[in-house]
């Protein structure tokens, strides 16, 4: 069975744990495979090389003759610890449970335990730096020459000043060394990390007055949200978990929240049979999977233009550098690391994961066959992989998310379409998506985006 963090566990109980992979938030810890399950001793990772030097994930025309010239990645960073927002949530729900056991057998040993002590908020951990040390060495061996030790001085990364990105910038950095002297070949000094701070590029969405005025901080831009968290399937939630002979009477709903993170960290990032898993079957899974799913997609996805608008930046910049890519002293690849809040809005940008019908507070049961699940698009170490080829009928651009083929939207007919008629497609954005005039000026309108 699934828990929420991604990872696989066995159980025997009567209420035996049945998460899906499906059921993650965007705290969910990477997979190449994300069917495939995962035995714990895993760290919820697969570092396996051979599974991905399989080049078929590669896909330009087989007609055609074609070399990758250049790569570009804009990477999430790798599992950390929880924010200081998560942080006291989690120890409010602590001290609910100690206030519950005042005087009783003691049985809630258990759940006061604290298993990721000492918190560091916000910053990488270990597995985290293993995210990326791995991801690095799977795009070498699938792009070793772009990605080879000659070109280190032309591979260009810029990272978010945060310190988990920064953190996972240089874990990258990492894992390219040790694929070199894996290779034998004259190995890098360690330790030395040549990257560039961007938060103009990797954090636009801090910069954007539209956004922050009238998402970040418009109260009624996540309605949906609210709605849903106060209405009768959350509730469900509540009174099962209140029911459970385990429970040290975890009712309210940002507690409830909070006890499902307790489970996704302690698994994710210590590898734990976490006690708060067990407090939670599939449907709550479901439940609690589509109250994150609506907070990304109305707060940092389709929900609002502004917000895949606020990624001008990041999109102007990708296609400069792809434009670029052809000329001499080119850089055959640009890695460009920073969070889900990056990500997202690109993606909406690019027009992916644009269901038919909006996810909201009322058709979530309809909403089971959506395409927009924020745990798969974006755990932790999601990446946008653009990659260039020469061809012999000119360049192709292919998409790759997490490693896998995605098509363009607009361009299904095939996996690397020729270069100018992904541009063809972007024209829109490529002649307009002026920063300045769409963050500094436009109404933000609660309906979904009508973007490509």
């Amino acid at each position: 069975v699934y828990l929420q963090s991604g990872c696989y566990l066995s159980l025997s109980r009567s209420h035996s744990l049945s998460l899906s992979i499906y059921y993650l938030s965007s705290l969910s810890c990477y997979r190449l495979y994300p069917m495939d399950p995962i035995p714990l001793s895993s760290n919820c990772y697969i570092y396996s090389l051979s599974s991905v030097s399989n080049r078929s994930v590669l896909r330009p025309p087989a007609s055609e003759r074609c070399t990758p010239v250049h790569l570009t990645a804009v990477i999430r960073h790798g599992s950390r610890y929880p924010t200081v927002k998560n942080i006291q949530r989690i120890q409010r729900l602590s001290e609910l449970v100690r206030r519950e056991a005042a005087g009783g057998s003691g049985g809630a040993a258990q759940w006061l335990a604290c298993r990721l002590c000492p918190w560091f908020p916000g910053q990488l951990v270990m597995k985290g730096r293993d995210d990326l040390r791995w991801l690095a060495r799977r795009l070498a061996l699938l792009f070793p020459s772009l990605l080879s030790e000659e070109n280190v001085a032309r591979v260009s990364l810029r990272s978010s000043s945060k310190h988990r990105c920064v953190s996972s910038v240089e874990a990258f950095q990492d894992g390219l060394q040790e694929h070199w002297r894996h290779l034998s070949v004259s190995p890098s000094a360690e330790g030395q990390y040549s990257h560039q701070v961007d938060d103009q590029l990797m954090r636009f969405f801090e910069r954007c007055r539209g956004y922050v005025e009238g998402v970040e901080k418009n109260r009624t831009a996540l309605l949906e949200v609210e709605k849903f968290k106060h209405g009768k399937e959350m509730e469900a939630v509540r009174r099962r978990v209140a029911l459970n002979e385990d429970c040290p009477c975890v009712r309210p709903v940002d507690l409830v929240e909070a006890a499902f993170f307790l489970c996704s960290y302690e698994l994710s990032i210590k590898s734990l049979h976490s006690p708060w898993c067990f407090l939670f079957d599939e449907d709550d899974a479901k439940v609690l999977e589509y109250k994150s799913d609506l907070k990304q997609y109305w707060k940092r996805s389709h929900g609002h233009v502004i917000s895949g608008l606020s990624s001008c930046p990041l999109f102007h910049h990708v296609f400069r550098t792809l434009d670029k890519a052809g000329r001499p002293r080119r850089s055959p690849a640009s890695i460009l690391v920073g969070h889900a809040e990056t990500l997202l809005p690109l993606l909406s940008l690019l027009g992916l994961y644009k269901d038919q019908t909006p996810p909201t507070a009322d058709n979530y049961r309809t909403q089971h066959g959506r395409s927009f699940r924020s745990g798969l698009i974006v755990p932790y170490a999601a990446n946008l992989l653009f990659v260039l080829y020469d061809c012999q009928r000119g360049p192709r651009l292919q998409l790759l998310i997490n490693e896998s083929p995605v098509r363009f939207p607009g361009l299904e007919t095939e996996d690397a379409p020729l270069y100018r008629d992904v541009r063809a497609t972007y024209r829109h954005l490529l002649d307009g998506c002026d920063f300045e005039r769409e963050c500094e000026g436009r109404p933000v309108g609660r309906g979904p985006n009508t973007e490509l």
